[in-house]
């Protein structure tokens, strides 16, 4: 059994409706995700993926189709608060908007990531963790082994 980690970087914004510190302001981060995922190496001579776990690219493919190409450069703003209004004029204004039922937090965001993720990876292939940092020396963790 084999893990593989690829790190991906996205910048996006976000509020944090109701939040008691400065996170209830508008603000932003250079989000760096690392998705860590395992499997058996293939020992089929006839596969052109011999001796690979899962391509890289194929991985990449999946993270920028599901979150990078949509939270990069984006506000995330709860759809079931007061931001609804504000995610609307900025959509009227030409920005992107990314509007979540939940409270985009970095907790958050890390669970909604692990379902859409999942639902891509082959069937042979199994989604370990995900970490997503916030800022350098801030970051959430999803394991798999915490959610058995």
């Amino acid at each position: 059994m084999i893990r593989l980690t690829k790190a991906f970087t996205f910048e996006t914004a976000h509020a944090l409706h109701g939040y008691d510190g400065k996170c209830k302001n508008i603000h932003g981060h250079s989000y760096k995700l690392f998705v860590t995922v395992k499997g058996i190496p293939s020992e089929d001579v006839n596969d052109v993926k011999l001796g690979m776990v899962m391509d890289f690219g194929d991985l990449k493919k999946i993270i920028n189709k599901e979150v990078v190409n949509l939270f990069d450069h984006a506000i995330l703003l709860n759809q079931n608060s007061p931001h609804k209004a504000l995610g609307d004029k900025l959509i009227a204004e030409g920005h992107h908007v990314v509007f979540t039922d939940y409270q985009p937090s970095c907790e958050n965001m890390i669970l909604w990531m692990v379902d859409k993720i999942k639902a891509q990876l082959p069937t042979n292939i199994e989604l370990v963790a995900l970490k997503l940092h916030e800022t350098e020396n801030s970051y959430g963790e999803w394991l798999a082994e915490d959610n058995q």
